[in-house]
């Protein structure tokens, strides 16, 4: 875990460093001659969010709790073009909470997202839109996330745990071929797919699916299959930008091309000014090996996951997009 830490803090040092950077000024050979700027082989960009929601009630007939809903996000890029090699970078970073009058002295995580994508592709010929490419993703969650609290006799609120720190993470690696045919398109095959779900709270590894070792469940479950991936952006200018991510996993060693993973990410942005957005984000997933309960608690099976986040934001976006 200490190094998985380690790597995260190293990379986001690295895209912060990466992203102030600027491009040195090109000297002319003959200062009679005027230079020719060199060629700009990187682009950084980064979009910072942060969105707050806020409901105060005055006897409210029909009820109600005063509330409040706070989130921030970063999604930072950094990517390469020269020639045949490609090399992609994105970090994205969410976090954000939920207090409610109902239960004083407790904030309810809403959001919560730590992901990292690398993609590096080399064409197969100057004029192709297709690439060889090789595919790293890692995902998982920066806090400890409960629900079904109660109040004891205290007053303090306990719930139950439903995911943690690392607890699970997904780490996959894919080897394939990427179709480039514009830059708001990319489709990634990866016919080699290997991947780590692994979950480091002993009380939460059989609800992620961890596999019985010795009578008891492992910390981290591997699997090798194959991998599709879908990224599509469009914005229209000072209206709307709408983002999609699609990915499907199945599972040579498991059940495959019958229980596959589903992840579906969709962000719906409407610009109301330079700086203010509204913004509607969706999640849904489907994994076969995680178990759900029902709203008893009880039953627990596979389950579609549906989660979607509306939110007033103030936006600001910086570099070379």
């Amino acid at each position: 875990m200490k190094k998985i830490l380690i790597t995260l803090a190293a990379l986001t040092a690295g895209f912060a460093g990466a992203l102030a950077q600027e491009e040195p000024a090109p000297q002319p050979a003959d200062t009679a001659a005027v230079a020719e700027p060199a060629p700009q082989y990187w682009k950084r960009y980064a979009t910072f969010e942060f969105g707050f929601n806020q409901t105060s009630l005055w006897s409210w007939a029909a009820g109600g709790y005063n509330s409040a809903t706070l989130r921030a996000g970063v999604d930072a890029n950094l990517n390469y073009a020269r020639e045949l090699t490609t090399w992609t970078n994105r970090l994205q970073l969410m976090y954000g909470f939920l207090w409610s009058a109902d239960k004083e002295n407790l904030l309810q995580k809403s959001a919560d997202l730590m992901q990292f994508e690398s993609r590096f592709g080399y064409k197969t010929s100057a004029e192709s839109k297709w690439k060889y490419s090789a595919d790293l993703t890692f995902k998982s969650q920066f806090s400890d996330s409960y629900d079904s609290y109660k109040q004891d006799d205290k007053g303090n609120w306990n719930g139950t745990l439903k995911s943690g720190l690392f607890s699970p993470g997904y780490l996959t690696f894919g080897l394939g071929m990427t179709w480039d045919p514009a830059s708001w398109f990319s489709l990634n095959l990866s016919p080699v797919t290997g991947g780590f779900i692994f979950c480091g709270i002993p009380e939460l590894r059989k609800k992620y699916g961890m596999p019985l070792v010795d009578g008891e469940y492992a910390g981290h479950l591997f699997q090798l299959g194959a991998q599709l991936k879908m990224n599509l952006k469009a914005s229209w200018p000072d209206v709307m930008t709408y983002e999609t991510q699609l990915i499907l996993f199945t599972d040579y060693l498991h059940h495959p091309f019958r229980e596959n993973r589903v992840n579906w990410d969709n962000k719906f942005g409407f610009l109301v000014g330079k700086y203010i957005k509204l913004a509607l984000d969706t999640w849904l997933i489907y994994d076969p090996v995680v178990l759900i309960a029902d709203k008893s608690g009880q039953n627990p099976i596979q389950r579609v996951q549906f989660k979607e986040f509306f939110s007033f934001n103030f936006t600001y976006t910086f570099g070379t997009k």
